[in-house]
């Protein structure tokens, strides 16, 4: 048990300006050969083992991507991912023992970006950090983006989609989301009324070589819709085309 102990910063290989990872998981010999692996591909990589550390330590390395344990002690990693997005944006990779679809649903639900099941390969899981850390700011054809500063807001209604600023607004009042939520709106957003199929959504917003279930655009489409305040079945920004994708506009 690594206990509440924060393991410091390993910077051995690592070079100016690394990446900083945060691993939580009560395994200790699991902790430490991903941080091992991850430390070798020169990430600055620090560990905890406990869920209220887990916190403290979000805010004290402000990480890049956070490894987080679903089952924790002291508090599981659903409540740590909550807590996180409160004040951090990092890509959150979550792990757990369960395999079931309803876990899956509710780890992303609260702001996790990706998701593998234990037994992890450590290997696959540094390619899925390296995935996410190469995620493009890019069209849903897979043109890289260059927003210019002074790019006009997109309007939808009531929503405002500032994309320099990466802000959002709906009926006037701000919506606080998450990186990879804002990334979905944006790839959305960039062309009204064309649909985009999921595999279009994947690629412009996970990257090209990310690998895993489809169904995680759907997750994150619904929690986009919570916070945008629109029903999936009358929507007014984001809309369905059934066996298809998605759209924003009317007609």
């Amino acid at each position: 048990m690594l206990g509440g102990m924060t393991v410091q910063p390993n910077r051995d290989g690592a070079t100016a300006g690394a990446h900083r990872v945060l691993v939580v998981d009560d395994e200790a010999p699991l902790a430490q050969l991903v941080a091992g692996y991850l430390t070798r591909e020169a990430f600055e990589v620090s560990v905890v083992g406990d869920g209220p550390s887990a916190v403290a330590a979000a805010r004290d390395v402000d990480p890049d991507v956070l490894v987080l344990d679903l089952g924790l002690p002291g508090m599981d990693g659903l409540e740590v991912c909550r807590q996180v997005r409160a004040f951090s944006d990092c890509y959150v990779l979550m792990l757990t023992a369960r395999s079931d679809e309803v876990d899956k649903l509710v780890g992303l639900s609260v702001g996790a970006d990706d998701y593998m099941t234990k037994p992890v390969s450590p290997r696959e899981l540094v390619a899925r950090v390296h995935v996410l850390l190469r995620r493009p700011r890019a069209g849903v054809a897979g043109r890289a983006s260059s927003t210019p500063d002074d790019e006009p807001a997109r309007v939808f209604g009531t929503l405002r989609i500032d994309v320099a600023a990466r802000e959002v607004h709906v009926d006037g009042e701000p919506v606080a989301l998450t990186r990879t939520e804002f990334d979905v709106l944006e790839a959305l957003s960039a062309h009204p009324k064309r649909v985009v199929t999921r595999s279009a959504l994947i690629a412009a917003v996970w990257g090209e070589d990310w690998v895993g279930d489809d169904h995680l655009v759907d997750v994150h489409i619904g929690h986009l819709r919570r916070k945008l305040g629109d029903d999936a079945t009358n929507p007014r920004f984001v809309r369905t085309v059934r066996g298809v994708g998605y759209r924003m506009g009317d007609g």
